[in-house]
C-alpha cells in the first residue's frame, strides 16, 4: 500500500513542501477540521502529539488547547488547530485536475 502524500504551501508566501504518511494524514485532518481542531478522541490516531511535532517542524503553526473530560478516565487531552492558512498543491490518493 503506498502512503499517502501531500504537497502543500504556507500561504501567503511559503514554498512547497512534501509531508508523508501519518504526517500527511494528520494534515488533512487538521485543514478538513478549520477552527474546530482536531482531538485524538475524535479523530483516532496512535501519535498525534508526535505528528503535531513533526508538522511545527515544517513551519505550520498549530495551536495546543488543553480540555477537561469527564467518565472513568476524566483527565485532560488536547485539541489542535491549524493556525496556518494552507493550499493543498496536491495529493497522492486524489486525481490531477485535466
Amino acid at each position: 500500500m503506498k502512503k499517502l502524500t501531500i504537497t502543500a504551501r504556507i500561504l501567503p508566501d511559503g514554498k512547497p513542501m512534501t509531508v508523508i504518511g501519518r504526517d500527511a494524514w494528520a494534515l488533512r485532518n487538521l485543514i478538513n477540521a478549520g477552527t474546530a481542531g482536531c482531538t485524538p478522541i475524535d479523530h483516532p490516531g496512535p501519535r498525534w502529539s508526535h505528528y503535531i511535532f513533526k508538522l511545527r517542524s515544517f513551519g505550520f503553526l498549530i495551536e495546543t488547547v488543553h480540555e477537561n473530560h469527564g467518565g472513568p478516565f476524566a483527565g485532560t487531552h488536547a485539541r489542535y488547530v491549524l493556525r496556518s492558512s494552507v493550499e493543498v498543491l496536491r495529493a497522492s490518493d486524489q486525481q490531477e485536475a485535466a
